[in-house]
């Protein structure tokens, strides 16, 4: 009788928490990728490739639901921030507080990198490496690396900081464009605050009946997550195998490394700056952390994490501002992910970087990597480059490819992090009297 309660209780305590769910569903995905991988030889491995994109459908059902909202949720969420943030002077005190926040912390994540690669040398001990005559060089199948400009030459900045304006507004919505989408947002957000409350009301009034028919669709959504979790984690196993990962365990070590300490600093910002031990964040934010991490995407969760940051004592308004904004812009995460690949690919070609060469990877990685779309496989198009930029043979690129969507998982985790930090730290800033809960 007592083993029967037991077993009630822990599932009751499951199908209440949906952390709970997808943990469950992440080590049972794990397990059955493992089983279904290529070194065990269970089923054949044409099976396996079916079964796995079978296992995977209601995570991409789940990915699908979420991209369909993600536009109107992403427009009507800075809109209403924006004009939710009270007077010009406090929204101009937010948006510089922000952009200083996510350039620091970026900037700091980008030097973690270059320092934990220059330390541990990780493309050492793997020097020699070469790709066999008439293999393809680094795949862009992600369709985004035609996309990325040119860093090297000196024509680019300018004329990239005057594309960041949207000329066809219609034109990047329909191309998923999130930093011409988030500008756009900006530019009519701020020109709403201008005009007279009375002729701006109705268009207020579909703002927040669009934020709230695209919440409640993110709602059902969530259905899926443990699902959803399962058989992406499943399908992620199957394909790179433990072997892979073992293979370059040095480079996957330095940048897990350099992620973890990313971690605790912001947990630290967050306690030291806005009194929010690091407890009740992860317990907060536990579940988005996790959806995060089996995801990929910090714009797939961006509605769960505005429900995390509400959570955390942030109100609506600068929730909905700042949540969007970060999930688009804040990617120090990537950043400090980007530089141990650049180091470690420099050095498994054998080339020595020079202090001046050191400091424009950085600051080649900041640039680049702020306003990158948060989807997954962005950062290698990035990468590729930032590291052809530099003179840096991409060659080795085939090494890492195999074990990026799992460091894309774990960097994801990290970028969240820091878009519920910016959060709460702005809403600590907004307060001089109010305590965030402890």
């Amino acid at each position: 009788m007592h083993l029967a309660q037991q077993r009630f209780k822990l599932r009751v305590w499951i199908t209440s928490r949906l952390w709970a769910q997808v943990m469950a569903g992440m080590v049972l995905g794990f397990g059955l990728g493992l089983l279904l991988s290529e070194s065990t030889g269970v089923v054949p491995p044409e099976i396996a490739e079916v079964i796995g994109l079978w296992l995977a459908l209601p995570g991409q059902i789940f990915l699908a639901l979420i991209a369909m909202v993600l536009i109107p949720l992403i427009f009507s969420s800075i809109v209403g921030g924006l004009v939710g943030a009270g007077s010009g002077e406090e929204l101009r005190s937010v948006g510089l507080r922000l952009a200083a926040f996510i350039l620091a912390t970026t900037t700091v994540a980008a030097t973690i990198g270059v320092a934990l690669a220059q330390w541990l040398k990780p493309g050492v001990g793997l020097a020699g490496f070469s790709v066999p005559p008439g293999e393809p060089g680094p795949p862009s199948k992600t369709g985004l690396v035609s996309e990325m400009p040119d860093l090297s030459e000196p024509s680019t900045l300018p004329n990239l900081i005057a594309n960041i304006l949207p000329s066809n507004p219609t034109a990047s919505i329909v191309q998923g464009d999130m930093l011409a989408v988030v500008v756009l947002a900006l530019l009519v957000g701020i020109s709403v605050t201008q005009v007279q409350r009375s002729r701006a009301a109705p268009f207020l009034a579909l703002m927040e009946a669009l934020l709230s028919i695209s919440m409640n669709i993110v709602k059902w959504a969530m259905f899926l997550a443990p699902l959803a979790v399962f058989g992406l984690m499943a399908q992620l196993v199957m394909r790179t195998g433990l072997e892979t990962m073992l293979g370059i365990s040095g480079y996957v070590g330095a940048v897990l490394l350099g992620l973890a300490g990313l971690l605790v600093l912001y947990l630290l910002i967050a306690l030291i700056f806005a009194r929010v031990t690091p407890w009740r964040f992860l317990k907060v934010a536990g579940s988005n952390l996790l959806l995060a991490f089996s995801t990929s995407s910090s714009s797939a969760v961006m509605p769960v994490t505005i429900q995390s940051a509400r959570q955390l004592g942030v109100p609506d308004n600068i929730a909905n501002l700042v949540v969007p904004l970060g999930a688009t812009m804040n990617m120090a995460g990537t950043a400090l992910y980007q530089a141990v690949a650049i180091l470690f690919l420099a050095q498994l070609a054998g080339v020595e970087l020079t202090g001046a060469q050191t400091a424009a990877v950085i600051g080649t990685l900041v640039a680049s990597s702020i306003g990158a779309p948060g989807t997954p496989g962005v950062s290698i198009a990035i990468l590729i480059n930032v590291a052809t930029s530099m003179g840096i043979p991409v060659e080795g690129m085939v090494i890492i490819l195999g074990v990026d969507r799992l460091l894309d998982m774990c960097r994801t985790v990290v970028n969240v992090t820091g878009d519920l930090v910016a959060a709460v730290l702005l809403r600590a800033v907004g307060q001089t009297h109010t305590e965030i809960p402890a």
